[in-house]
């Protein structure tokens, strides 16, 4: 058993809202006994927490949940109805911001709420008189910026359904997904920034304009204080102050709404062909996001909630759910690292920020990087930092609070866009140990399983699968008749919610997360998780990431590992060896890679998570069908033809 790097004291943890919302329940004992208490009736759990949270709609006395043979055909609060908006803008007080935004460029804003509804209210008018209405979709292709987030309050306020994508993605990747689901307007920027570098979309967006049929009107929200960028928008596109035009601030108004009336489209990361269109119920996120943010999360009304993310990742809706929780959102658009590494830390101190999300990835680069803001930053206001996008390896873990800070809740979460939730995340009552997700969350009944369907021991390796329904399981695909929803979640494990994760179970109750489940490496018939290989590698202070993929080889698989090098270091013979004899003595031989290959670069989403399967499409000469979903697809030809990987060597 590892000990623990941090644990809450008695005072901290009496004053957390989980603790608050157990005692209303006159439950006694530990986490264990909350999580087998929300798990053993769903209904009961949700409902409870629905009036725990004041959520704002009519139950009408209606059944909880209606139960089905199938988990998918399972209903929470069928004759429910609520408004999503309505509850994210309750927030009376006018003496806390509701919005803090700030550009890589330096330009800032402060919304308050007043400020905020009337943002709404305006896009609320323009959007009804524009012809909107309930099920419409509203596309949004633009930064992080207040706007996005007021477009998707209004959107949702009139029933109308909101989808986004960032800035960054390229004309194919806008109309794969876009394109899908027929929106009726889009919103779209005319340039962003990025390390230090604006990128003008203009024409890109012209060729949205030509290709996006379905869409009746385009509003240009211009990212600068250059008029001239102006000048070259599509010729039926129309400037946000001409869309604004003859509609006055009015009251808000919030239309009651089905509690699974679709609120999100989302997309799957598209990497092995067209993204699928997730869509999601509204009641389902607000009950899911709102559980995960006041009790897993702990935050309160007044925190300032950061998560480093873009409008085309799920966590910009995770982070925008926080205004239900009456906290305060701070945006940043550009990248973390400019002008140098310590930017994110820097907007820490500077708006007093309690929750900071990154990406594992970030994490580990800091620690790479020998960056200590511990030395240089306070940070006296942060409480939490979450981590998602990829597992969070041991070094990880330490290096946040051995640099960063001593004392907060390091929460590592994962759950994903499919359920645009998290199945396993932190608990804030409880101690944190290296490596580990504190807990399966609350109403989320987790299993490790084997290909039998068979519950592990701790230490088994195995899939990763919820047993019970939750709120915010999609309603399903856009314009999918199920069959395809059934095969990507309940096909392998009937019964089960199959997530896609390769995962186990601790000793101490955690969950370790050993990779993506379709990107398991089989060699010898051995199943490996790619992280089991990911942990020891990335121990080389020479090595920068890497990437691991089983390659078919004489009837068999086997493991090839790709590095990518600090500058200054070459990959040589003896390094190669000495990562070997790591991962041999880290894991097993059977994690042995059988080559070690140095490339310049990696190829990740736009999200930042590194896709094991192109590359081994790429390896395997097979074509990829949706190059659009990834940052760099270039890179994905230092992986073709290459001589070393042949099967005639």
């Amino acid at each position: 058993m590892d000990s623990y790097l941090w644990k809450p004291s008695t005072q901290r943890a009496s004053k957390a809202q989980i603790v608050a919302f157990q005692k209303s329940l006159g439950l006694e004992g530990q986490y264990t006994e909350l999580h087998k208490w929300s798990i053993d009736d769903p209904g009961r759990f949700w409902s409870t927490f629905w009036d725990w949270c004041g959520i704002i709609g009519n139950r009408n006395n209606s059944p909880n949940l209606v139960t089905d043979n199938q988990l998918f055909d399972n209903k929470f609060f069928p004759e429910s109805t609520l408004n999503f908006a309505e509850n994210l803008l309750t927030n009376e007080e006018s003496d806390t911001p509701a919005i803090m935004f700030q550009s890589e460029d330096g330009r800032k804003r402060e919304l308050s709420w007043d400020d905020l509804r009337a943002l709404v209210s305006r896009f609320q008018s323009a959007l009804i008189s524009s012809g909107i209405g309930p099920g419409d979709r509203v596309a949004v292709w633009l930064p992080n910026i207040p706007e996005t987030y007021a477009i998707m309050l209004a959107a949702s306020s009139i029933g109308a359904v909101f989808s986004s994508t960032s800035p960054d993605f390229g004309v194919d990747g806008v109309l794969d997904r876009f394109g899908q689901i027929e929106p009726k307007i889009l919103f779209a920027t005319d340039n962003y920034f990025y390390a230090g570098i604006r990128y003008d979309v203009t024409d890109k967006l012209t060729e949205v304009a030509n290709q996006l049929t379905s869409v009746q009107q385009i509003v240009v929200i211009s990212n600068s204080d250059d008029e001239n960028l102006q000048e070259s928008i599509p010729k039926k596109a129309i400037t946000l102050k001409d869309f604004f035009d003859g509609n006055v601030v009015e009251e808000l108004k919030f239309t009651a709404l089905p509690f699974d009336h679709p609120l999100y489209i989302l997309y799957s990361s598209g990497t092995t062909g067209k993204p699928k269109c997730i869509v999601h119920r509204a009641g389902g996120i607000l009950l899911k996001h709102l559980s995960e943010h006041r009790l897993h999360c702990d935050i309160f009304p007044g925190d300032r909630i950061f998560y480093f993310t873009t409008a085309g990742w799920m966590m910009w809706n995770w982070l925008a759910s926080a205004l239900a929780s009456r906290a305060t959102l701070v945006l940043y658009d550009g990248s973390p690292f400019h002008p140098n590494q310590n930017r994110l830390f820097d907007l820490v101190e500077e708006f007093s920020i309690t929750l900071l999300g990154v990406s594992a990835k970030f994490i580990d680069a800091t620690r790479k990087s020998g960056l200590r803001p511990v030395e240089t930053h306070t940070m006296g206001s942060l409480r939490t930092v979450c981590s998602t996008g990829s597992p969070l390896n041991n070094e990880g873990f330490e290096h946040v609070y051995t640099d960063w800070k001593a004392d907060l809740h390091l929460a590592s979460i994962s759950g994903g866009t499919d359920l645009c939730g998290c199945l396993v995340g932190g608990n804030p009552t409880d101690a944190v140990y290296p490596g580990q997700i504190q807990v399966p969350a609350l109403g989320m009944d987790i299993k490790v399983l084997n290909l039998a369907g068979e519950s592990l021991k701790p230490g088994e390796p195995g899939e990763l699968v919820c047993a019970s329904p939750f709120p915010s399981m999609p309603i399903g695909f856009w314009k999918d008749d199920g069959d395809r929803y059934y095969d990507t979640y309940f096909q392998k494990f009937p019964g089960f919610w199959h997530q896609g994760d390769f995962a186990s179970w601790t000793p101490e109750g955690g969950i370790i997360i050993h990779g993506r489940s379709d990107a398991t490496l089989n060699p010898g018939g051995i199943r490996i998780g790619t992280a089991e290989i990911y942990r020891p590698v990335e121990q080389f202070e020479e090595i920068v990431e890497c990437l691991a993929i089983g390659q078919t080889w004489k009837e068999d698989t086997r493991i090839i590992l790709f590095v990518v090098m600090v500058k200054g270091f070459k990959l040589n013979d003896q390094l190669v060896n000495l990562i070997k004899t790591a991962i041999r003595t880290r894991t097993s031989p059977r994690h042995v890679p059988a080559a070690i290959i140095e490339v310049p670069e990696l190829p990740r989403t736009r999200s930042g998570k590194l896709v094991e399967l192109a590359v081994r499409e790429a390896v395997e000469n097979r074509p990829i069908q949706n190059l659009e979903a990834l940052e760099n697809p270039d890179t994905l030809e230092y992986f073709r033809n290459r001589p070393e990987l042949s099967n005639e060597t």
